[in-house]
């Protein structure tokens, strides 16, 4: 049974590039060292630094309909494009949270990233927002889901640590949406309640989760993002308080 070939040394090759993940898992920085005229795509916004010589651009990705299609999923209608101009040049990316990146060669194989997960890829990819099942309408997460596909590097990022679960065949597994990084795209899957019954589901404090059925393997992050601002909400002050600073009760 195949598996998700990730770089275990956090470093590796591309056409007319190399790559290495530092600090991680915890504050994780990709270093992408591209040759003269060549060029990697990321995230809008994942930039950190680059060389004076490295030229950004900014585009909407599959025209009109296909940046409605990424905005709607969850992520800018815009991706950038990093090209070293008149030699080589060096490009350091980062996504948003903290947590770790991981590299994945990929070898034309259909691969499913969470929207927040995607962080950079090699420019030949086929990167395409699918619907992630109807099911998921009213869950307000897991909505939309890209495919990746081709032959070359994709980075992916987590909220904390990457853990790896391997399926066996016809194994059952069942995942918090707001835990799921990718997945190889021959599993199959289904989106449910976490709970029978809409009460029931709301008293587990569990929300829409995927229920993949093997063979296959899958990438989870350690925490979600949307469990964590659930637990500052209670500190920050709202909409309609009359003071402007915060609300802490400390007791006594």
């Amino acid at each position: 049974m195949n598996s998700i070939n990730i770089d275990q040394d956090s470093r590796g090759q591309g056409r007319g590039y190399s790559y290495e993940v530092l600090h991680q898992p915890s504050f994780s920085l990709a270093v992408l060292q591209l040759e003269a005229e060549q060029s990697i795509q990321a995230e809008a916004g994942a930039m950190v630094s680059m060389s004076a010589n490295v030229e950004l651009q900014s585009q909407m990705k599959g025209g009109i309909f296909g940046a409605i299609k990424r905005a709607a999923g969850g992520e800018s209608a815009f991706i950038s494009t990093f090209t070293a101009r008149g030699g080589p040049g060096e490009v350091t990316l980062a996504p948003g949270a903290p947590g770790d990146v991981a590299g994945i060669e990929l070898s034309g194989q259909p691969f499913f990233v969470q929207s927040s997960s995607y962080l950079a890829g090699d420019s030949s990819l086929s990167v395409d927002t699918k619907w992630g099942g109807a099911k998921s309408f009213f869950s307000g997460e897991g909505l939309f889901v890209l495919m990746v596909q081709g032959q070359g590097l994709l980075l992916v990022s987590s909220f904390g640590a990457i853990h790896r679960k391997r399926l066996q065949p016809g194994e059952r597994y069942v995942v918090d949406t707001g835990h799921l990084v990718a997945w190889e795209g021959t599993t199959q899957y289904t989106l449910r309640k976490a709970a029978s019954g809409f009460f029931r589901s709301m008293m587990s404090g569990e929300g829409i989760v995927a229920e993949f059925t093997g063979p296959g393997e899958l990438l989870i992050q350690t925490r979600n993002l949307a469990a964590l601002a659930g637990l500052l909400k209670p500190f920050f002050p709202s909409q309609g308080s009359g003071g402007g600073g915060f609300n802490f009760n400390l007791g006594g």
